[in-house]
């Protein structure tokens, strides 16, 4: 990646996009933003309305909307692109629909020349990053996905919220799967550098009990806000801008991506939301965690569950 550019390509200008598009903006997070959408009308409709905001931001980003031999020289593709997820439908019921889609999306990326990161954030999107991967033939380091960097979001809000805690101080992690077999590995959880556990049992108030609750409020928090306003978007964005930074900053920042795996908690060739090293060049390591071995059968059974589902997808 050229150090000095840096250049996004944002496929799919739905909500989650242009929640990322704006947070982007407002951010000033990256130099030139090119839209690219099915809706050509659309597309130019989005960047014409940002476009009109730059006057009253903290940038000089350069935004268009274009096609995909935009991608050439472009740093991050960014992919949200996708069929729309109902009401009570699960991630990975979007599967087989959102396959067709990525075909039509990554092959012309590829032809354009463009030899950067792949950043999907559509769901299922652990699948979908790694059938982003296999139409690509890119490295894993460089095709990441969002993973579980929201739901940690949201587990460390709620967090911080129990225990009266800043969340940026809260150090805990959802890992598998963004969707229902995703979980916390509460051995791994701190309040700076002391466990959650440990907190809990010296307390007199602070209950170890409700610690499963929050697990269950993070893993069911995104149909609570689609039965109340039929998307979520604005922390995903927001999350989306948070692994952007990171890779343009080349700063070694600890984020759980959805990223391949290759022997890491006994698991290999699939896709799973886990803390890792981000930088310039996408995903630096893995960041193995030393899981209790429950929480490693959780780990596992997330796993098989994506497996299974990568093996069923047809091309």
């Amino acid at each position: 990646m050229k150090q000095d550019q840096k250049k996004v390509v944002l496929v799919g200008a739905g909500l989650v996009g242009m929640s990322f598009a704006y947070a982007l903006l407002n951010q000033n997070a990256c130099d030139e933003l090119l839209l690219i959408d099915l809706d050509k009308k659309r597309a130019l409709g989005e960047a014409m309305d940002l476009n009109h905001g730059l006057a009253f931001a903290n940038s000089h980003m350069r935004i268009a909307a274009g096609d995909y031999d935009g991608c050439a020289d472009a740093d991050i593709v960014v992919i949200c692109a996708g069929v729309a997820q109902k009401s009570g439908e699960t991630r990975l019921a979007l599967l087989q629909r959102n396959v067709a889609v990525f075909q039509s999306i990554v092959q012309p990326v590829v032809d354009s020349g463009f030899h950067g990161i792949f950043l999907v954030a559509t769901n299922p999107v652990d699948i979908m990053t790694q059938v982003t991967k296999q139409l690509s033939g890119f490295p894993a380091g460089h095709v990441i996905g969002t993973g579980t960097t929201l739901d940690t979001a949201r587990l460390r809000y709620l967090l911080g919220n129990y225990f009266s805690i800043d969340p940026r101080n809260v150090h805990a992690y959802v890992m598998g799967e963004h969707g229902d077999s995703e979980f916390v590995p509460w051995s791994q959880a701190m309040i700076a550098t002391k466990p959650i556990r440990k907190i809990c049992e010296e307390s007199g108030w602070f209950q170890w009990s409700e610690m499963e609750a929050i697990g269950v409020e993070v893993r069911t928090a995104a149909q609570k806000i689609l039965e109340a306003k039929q998307a979520t978007y604005y922390g995903i964005g927001m999350s989306m801008v948070r692994i952007i930074r990171a890779i343009f900053g080349d700063e070694n920042s600890i984020l759980t991506v959805s990223t391949m795996l290759n022997g890491e908690y006994g698991q290999s060739g699939v896709y799973a939301g886990v803390p890792c090293v981000i930088n310039r060049e996408g995903v630096r390591h893995i960041l193995s965690l030393p899981l209790e071995n429950e929480e490693m059968e959780k780990m596992q059974h997330s796993c098989e569950l994506l497996r299974e589902c990568c093996q069923s997808i047809h091309f």
